[in-house]
């Protein structure tokens, strides 16, 4: 299998990051303007300005941090299967399932925000990088 299409997972969950963040700045510039949130009243994460925005502008901001965290893991994972020549079928399948689950995680917290909806895509996901995790160990351990 080719480095290239082994990393198109990769590429695809970065793109998504990318659309997340665009549609994040369109929502959330436009609410504060209309709620009159002066920028610099924005500097702290915890401050209360966020209260005077609606809950779906925030929850598109919310999402783009889940983008952040859970993430890095796949990306480490990846980055360590494509640099030690590990890549196969198995481990390209978890990944587009990762990628998937987490933009459906993404399209249900934005969309709806069914809790059910996201908990189940985001455990779905975590199953996927966690198999992809012990066949990396596995096989990084084995050697």
């Amino acid at each position: 299998m080719s480095l290239q299409i082994f990393l198109q997972p990769v590429v695809t969950l970065i793109l998504w990051t990318l659309v997340i963040w665009c549609w994040l700045y369109a929502t959330r510039i436009p609410a504060m303007n209309k709620a009159h949130v002066h920028p610099q009243s924005a500097q702290s994460p915890r401050g209360d300005w966020k209260q005077k925005l609606p809950d779906n502008v925030n929850w598109v901001a919310d999402n783009y941090n889940h983008l952040h965290e859970q993430p890095t893991i796949f990306y480490a994972l990846m980055g360590t299967i494509a640099l030690l020549g590990l890549q196969s079928d198995a481990a390209l399948n978890l990944a587009w399932a990762y990628v998937a689950f987490r933009v459906l995680h993404s399209l249900a917290q934005i969309v709806g925000n069914r809790v059910i909806i996201r908990f189940t895509c985001f455990a779905l996901a975590s199953l996927a990088l966690i198999a992809l995790a012990i066949m990396t160990a596995l096989a990084v351990f084995s050697a």
